[in-house]
């Protein structure tokens, strides 16, 4: 397993700057979220790609991939009963996949819950249907370079659809894609009422990427979440990606978030 974080975790820095000390920090890749890295990511290109990728290996980083994928535009949407609107949202992921490709990443973590939310007048499993076919359609395009979509199970607060890690299984088995996979989430995670490891456990088959971080919006080890467990889990599964950092809470600032959710990490994996 080795060490990655996301690049939001550094709010307006220089890209330059966001390799440079997360280089120094110990990590091995970045994360990127689309809208970080231009108002409309529509509007990214495979220069656009290929800079990213240049810089990042500069300073000894490869890209892994992208999450955050439907912030912006805001009106994405997967379960809408909309079929433009389901349209644009696939044509938007295949766009991604692409430009993530050029990146060098392999992985995109399908999150945003405002983008899946299902509303009371729909039918649950036929939103689950139109899911499944949006998902698929970027998946098929993904497929082709390489790309992965790793659907993101998130908590009861965030959003109303894909709540648990049985549940989104259930949708990759519906997308019946090779590129359409688990990620699981620590936070997340803390939502189901099942302990962690053994969310690991069941999901072997599936999950591919795992992001690292707490409850209380800060990184691993910043909270009460012991990952010693966690961590015998991954290991027990001979999980081979990466423990990529995620937060939501940037207040201690970037440096120090970064340095204390590595040094936790290696501390409880035991490396150095």
């Amino acid at each position: 397993m080795r060490f990655a974080i996301c690049n939001e975790t550094y709010p307006n820095w220089p890209f330059e700057k966001v390799c440079e000390d997360a280089a120094a920090a110990g990590y091995h890749a970045l994360e990127l979220a689309p809208f970080t890295l231009k108002e409309d990511p529509r509007e990214l290109t495979e220069a656009d790609a290929l800079r990213l990728s240049h810089i990042a290996s500069s300073f000894g980083l490869e890209i892994l991939g992208l999450h955050w994928l439907l912030t912006k535009p805001t009106w994405f949407h997967i379960t809408t009963p909309d079929a433009l609107q389901r349209k644009e949202t696939a044509k938007f992921g295949q766009h991604l996949a692409r430009f993530c490709a050029t990146t060098g990443g392999r992985i995109m973590v399908w999150g945003s819950p405002k983008a899946r939310n299902t509303l009371p007048e729909w039918e649950y499993e036929d939103a689950f249907k139109r899911a499944a076919d949006s998902v698929r359609a970027v998946a098929e395009e993904a497929g082709k370079y390489g790309v992965i979509i790793a659907m993101e199970p998130l908590g009861r607060k965030e959003t109303n659809f894909l709540n648990n890690a049985e549940e989104t299984i259930r949708l990759c088995k519906m997308v019946d894609h090779p590129s359409c996979k688990l990620h699981l989430d620590v936070k997340a995670m803390s939502d189901e009422g099942k302990p962690i490891a053994d969310i690991i456990r069941d999901s072997k088959d599936w999950f591919v990427h795992f992001h690292a971080n707490d409850p209380n919006l800060l990184g691993p080890g910043m909270g009460e979440v012991k990952y010693e467990p966690i961590i015998s889990a991954l290991r027990e599964v001979d999980y081979q990606g990466y423990l990529s950092v995620e937060v939501f809470d940037y207040s201690p600032g970037p440096e120090n978030i970064a340095r204390k959710s590595i040094s936790y990490l290696k501390e409880v994996m035991g490396v150095e």
